[in-house]
């Protein structure tokens, strides 16, 4: 499997642009907005934050330092999902939007698993041989579906939500937001199972990156200043770019396959 690709490229990118905002601001960028507010030390953790994005965005661009970091970068986005994200689900496991917020850290955990899997060091098959390699990149992908199953169920739960987003121009609103909760189910299930897994996820990115141009870029370029929309924004484009380097792990499977490995 190739790892050097456009969408590696773009995910470092993020990852590094994701650390600058946190570090200009101060504060936790979105994918790490879940800290509890009386956790001690939470500013410095804000920073730590910052500073872990910025280094691994960077590093993942290096030929020698690549494998570094997307290690490290793996390993701290899925702690952060267990410690911060999982608890969600146990505190409130009858509301959608805790498997949604868990959602989006996993797309970021998948996006850097496969990552982590490609670029393993001989030390990483040696210690953690179930992580890396091919059995990695199969796990990080049916994490990346279950995670889209949690973003079709929220198009579905939250549909006064989601419909209001779709633009003006696009008649049936409504509709709008079931067909993508639809498609977000039907390509988490085909990732999961394997079956035209490519382009499930090829169009699930494809997907994340038109919600981004369509609803997300107009909304800031008309002069928002609401908070919640500028992180909404930036979740939406980190969220893309995660799918795009899950995308790229099918390069070479055939595209209609009607059976790959998952």
């Amino acid at each position: 499997m190739r790892i050097a690709s456009v969408g590696h490229a773009v995910f470092a990118l993020t990852m590094a642009a994701l650390g600058i905002l946190g570090l200009i601001q101060g504060t936790f960028s979105p994918i790490w907005d879940s800290a509890p507010d009386g956790l001690p030390a939470r500013e410095a953790l804000a920073y730590l934050c910052a500073i872990i994005a910025l280094a691994c965005g960077l590093g993942l661009l290096g030929r020698r330092t690549a494998a570094t970091a997307a290690r490290v970068l793996f390993v701290y986005l899925l702690l952060w999902l267990l410690v911060f994200k999982l608890r969600f689900i146990f505190l409130e496991p009858l509301v959608e939007g805790a498997y949604q917020s868990c959602g989006e850290n996993a797309v970021m955990v998948a996006g850097a698993w496969v990552l982590y899997a490609g670029l393993a060091t001989d030390g990483d098959r040696r210690r953690l041989g179930f992580a890396v390699g091919e059995n990695g990149v199969r796990l990080a992908r049916v994490l990346y579906g279950l995670a889209l199953i949690a973003f079709g169920l929220s198009h579905f739960v939250y549909l006064d939500l989601t419909a209001p987003l779709v633009p003006g121009w696009l008649p049936g609103h409504t509709f709008w937001s079931y067909f993508t909760g639809g498609a977000y189910l039907a390509a988490g299930l085909a990732l999961i199972f394997g079956v035209y897994a490519r382009l499930a996820a090829s169009l699930t990115a494809m997907q994340m990156g038109l919600i981004t141009l369509l609803v997300w870029v107009p909304i800031l370029a008309a002069g928002s200043k609401d908070p919640f929309q500028w992180s909404e924004s930036i979740l939406s484009w980190a969220l893309t770019a995660a799918a795009w380097v899950v995308a790229d792990s099918y390069r070479g499977m055939p595209w209609l396959s009607p059976r790959s490995i998952a």
